[in-house]
């Protein structure tokens, strides 16, 4: 039996810190983005100054919380509220998506609850875009913060080309490390 030399040892030790290292960035850069939360349209689910994780590897449904690029590159976190081919429209502050009425379980909160008058204004579709149904491959969102939102509402739809990702945590402050809906 041959004696490893002290290089070789060496190596073995380094080896498994290689492969967390070179797994590490994969994640960090690849798969799981941290961001951090700027401005108050998605109060209460996110604060200002939330850090959270965003996935890049993703499949959109209606409710998600999705990361995504303007044309002036800036980043916003909103939330999908509808998706390609619907039709929707608020009436009475309740949202309505092909004509069914659809809850919104996310603005059960307080915050939404000491809110006085209308959360999300009447609007339809074609009166904001012009257009009857959502475009194939794009999305309508809105913040949850309604009353402070910069939106599908004034920018329009959102290309999924855009779309950096999706994200359903917040990993700090501690306090607020939590996985939201």
């Amino acid at each position: 039996m041959e004696k490893k030399t002290w290089k070789s040892h060496l190596w073995d030790w380094f080896k498994p810190f290689l492969f967390a290292m070179v797994l590490t960035i994969f994640f960090r850069n690849l798969i799981f983005l941290p961001m951090t939360i700027e401005g108050a349209s998605m109060i209460p689910t996110f604060q200002q100054d939330d850090e959270i994780i965003v996935r890049t590897i993703y499949h959109i449904n209606r409710f998600d919380l999705i990361v995504f690029k303007d044309d002036s590159d800036r980043i916003f976190v909103k939330r999908v509220i509808g998706l390609p081919n619907e039709k929707l429209s608020y009436q009475n502050d309740q949202l309505y998506v092909d004509d069914i009425l659809t809850k919104e379980p996310f603005l059960a909160n307080s915050f939404v609850d000491k809110a006085s008058g209308t959360w999300t204004s009447d609007f339809t579709l074609e009166e904001i875009t012009g257009q009857i149904t959502i475009p194939e491959d794009e999305y309508f969102v809105l913040g949850d913060n309604r009353r402070s939102s910069n939106d599908s509402r004034y920018f329009g739809f959102i290309p999924a080309t855009d779309i950096i990702g999706e994200t359903r945590m917040i990993y700090y402050p501690f306090k607020r490390l939590s996985i939201v809906q």
